[in-house]
């Protein structure tokens, strides 16, 4: 992993003024929510999407009810462009993105098998080109939690991808490409960066791309009875909570209270990158953990008040979820962080 640890040291590259970024003298606009979303966000594959439990549309399902809430309209949201071959090479390998132009390999990337036999022109349209714009959300998002203290992608989060391999319908590294360029674009604001990753499933991906990197401190709470189970990429987690199946609110709570105070005690961020994960919800068909929608509200809540109470901004993004109900959990969420006046 040199070339990746040898971004994080802050190297340079002639194009690091890029599209993803919001121009500096209006990043922050009165009109609009550092809340990041595009129309571009959803995977449409003619209903094989739906052999997958993901909600293709949740970010859109998130968006409609912010809008009904909070009186927002279109115009309210941040909208990233599409990552370019270009960008993507920050973090991935020339054999790893020329692998995603063999269908079968994004099909075992996708979990959905029968996607092997789609051509690939189709498959780059549908699913990854959405998945694309996603990616560049996540760091659009990080820029905009520097301006305004936090940010929240609507949608992201691929946790299992690395920069050499994808899985777990994680086709891009998005957490790897945000933290490399924070240290890229704002080597003066940012130097160290903590992952608080409370999605159901372990956050292999960037614990991989990050392993012996110092500036990154890993949290991870996480079911150890699920996918990924690998071990190899646990070694770099430095605050690690394994949930049994079934964990309830009270004890997971009371673990993530211990683990944020913890984790500040041994390390003090310049950002967070906050992996919400709500495959935790009970129910959830691949989290198999027992967390209530009011749980997931109050673990929201503890992450914000947290880091914003230090002046550290938060980046959040949406990550594993599989149930329908989870779009309606995440605006509620986003809503009480609101009224609890952490997202002003």
């Amino acid at each position: 992993m040199k070339r990746l640890t040898e971004r994080v040291h802050h190297e340079k590259t002639a194009d690091s003024e890029e599209v993803v970024w919001v121009k500096r003298d209006d990043a922050r606009s009165d009109s609009k929510l550092p809340i990041v979303y595009s129309r571009e966000y959803a995977v449409r594959f003619a209903g094989l999407e739906r052999l997958h439990p993901f909600d293709a549309a949740k970010g859109k399902h998130i968006q409609q009810f912010l809008c009904a809430e909070l009186q927002l309209d279109d115009g309210s949201f941040y909208e990233p462009k599409e990552l370019s071959k270009d960008q993507l090479r920050r973090i991935h390998t020339r054999g790893y993105l020329k692998s995603l132009k063999w269908s079968m390999n994004v099909a075992c990337i996708a979990e959905v098998p029968i996607m092997a036999f789609v051509p690939n022109r189709y498959i780059q349209r549908a699913y990854l080109r959405p998945m694309r714009f996603q990616a560049a959300g996540s760091i659009l998002a990080g820029k905009l939690a520097l301006d305004y203290g936090w940010a929240i992608n609507l949608g992201g989060g691929f946790h299992h991808c690395c920069s050499t391999r994808g899985g777990g319908f994680c086709p891009y590294a998005d957490i790897s490409l945000l933290i490399v360029r924070l240290f890229e674009q704002e080597p003066f604001r940012v130097r160290r960066i903590m992952i608080v990753d409370l999605d159901a499933h372990q956050g292999n991906g960037h614990e991989r791309d990050f392993s012996n990197v110092a500036a990154v401190y890993i949290l991870d709470m996480y079911n150890a009875f699920v996918y990924p189970r690998d071990h190899v990429a646990k070694e770099s987690i430095r605050c690690a909570v394994e949930l049994r199946n079934h964990t309830e609110d009270a004890y997971y709570l009371r673990q993530l209270r211990r683990c944020l105070m913890q984790s500040l005690a041994e390390f003090r961020p310049d950002v967070v990158v906050y992996n919400a994960g709500t495959d935790v919800l009970k129910g959830d068909p691949l989290g198999n953990l027992a967390i209530t929608a009011e749980g997931v509200m109050e673990r929201d809540r503890l992450v914000f008040s947290t880091f914003r109470a230090l002046r550290i901004p938060v980046v959040m993004l949406l990550s594993g979820g599989y149930l329908k109900q989870s779009a309606g959990v995440i605006a509620d969420s986003i809503v009480n962080l609101r009224q609890q006046g952490l997202l002003v």
